[in-house]
């Protein structure tokens, strides 16, 4: 018999509540998760988040047939939006840099995974093989907003489109002077500021095991990006094993390294997005070579034995639990 069980994105991190004024709070569903937005001093500003929020499910949906993705997977080209073009070019920016572990063309995967359907089933061998030669940014042909999908190729920014909005989101919100926000999307979360009394961000990292508590806190003040990617936010079980939504995109199967979460801090949103995957699918050796080449970010890593290591930076910030700091 099989288990279907999903759980959403928001229960990825929690906020802690700020021991000051309240702010302006709004909870949306967008970009397939719940949203929660926290900005203070400017409820304008909030609404034109919201509203930026949702343009970007508009147009990045791989699943709504009036979205420019959807009708690019259907036609295999079409000309973008110069705001669509520019997340495909980032997108195509980070799989190069991580040689493939993250990528953007895994959407025939995830169809056969049944994870955009939510009807899963474990695909054969036969009908999962075909669908690797779809995969892979060389399938993808951009000159300026117009793009060409080899055939059989179809895009899905999942794996960074959160990352991206709320990095944008965070532009929008400096441009409109706001000094302080919290921005939570589905489990990536955008800090604006410090806040004003003055006291740290609170951010709690989930338990794989648990996931609704809290494993560890990440307390720091200023804006940061945090995303976590973990084997325990989506999944299905088919006659007792489970089956996981990040998928390797050299094997077309989910990753099996022994990793249960990767969490990236990041200046950039968008990078801290891609680089969740990609880290994640790389396992935990390969991660730690590659941070120490970029040096541009921080990372925690926890296992499936629940033990956990830190990069340097990030364990700086980390409390609340016992773990190895990767140097």
């Amino acid at each position: 018999m099989k288990k279907i069980i999903w759980i959403p994105l928001f229960c990825l991190l929690f906020l802690t509540a700020c021991s000051m004024k309240s702010p302006y709070e709004q909870d949306i569903f967008a970009m397939d998760t719940f949203i929660n937005l926290k900005v203070w001093d400017n409820e304008e500003a909030m609404s034109a988040v919201a509203a930026q929020i949702n343009a970007y499910d508009a147009s990045l949906s791989v699943t709504r047939d009036d979205s420019e993705v959807f009708k690019l997977n259907q036609d295999g080209r079409a000309e973008l939006s110069e705001k669509t073009a520019q997340l495909l070019r980032q997108a195509i920016y980070f799989s190069e840099k991580t040689e493939g572990a993250f990528d953007p063309t895994v959407y025939p995967l995830v169809k056969a995974w049944g994870f955009s359907s939510g009807q899963n089933s474990v695909p054969d061998e036969a009908a999962l093989t075909p669908l690797l030669n779809y995969v892979g940014t060389e399938n993808i042909s951009l000159s300026g907003r117009s793009v060409t999908l080899s055939e059989g190729t179809q895009l899905d920014f999942g794996a960074i489109a959160k990352g991206y909005a709320a990095e944008r989101c965070k532009e929008l919100l400096e441009e409109k002077g706001v000094e302080t926000a919290i921005l939570s999307l589905g489990g990536n979360v955008q800090t604006i500021g410090s806040k004003p009394d003055g006291t740290e961000w609170v951010i709690g990292i989930a338990d794989p095991q648990e996931p609704s508590s809290a494993i560890a806190q990440l307390r720091f003040t200023g804006s940061l990006a945090l995303v976590t990617s973990g084997s325990y936010q989506r999944y299905f079980e088919e006659e007792g094993i489970r089956y996981h939504h990040i998928l390797d995109p050299a094997t077309g199967r989910p990753v099996e390294n022994g990793l249960a979460s990767v969490t990236v801090i990041a200046d950039s949103g968008t990078m801290a997005d891609a680089y969740s995957t990609a880290l994640f699918v790389m396992g935990m050796e390969q991660a730690v070579q590659f941070w120490r080449q970029e040096q541009n970010f921080e990372a925690i890593f926890i296992l499936e034995d629940s033990r956990i290591f830190a990069t340097q930076g990030a364990a700086a910030i980390l409390r609340g639990c016992e773990f190895t700091e990767i140097k």
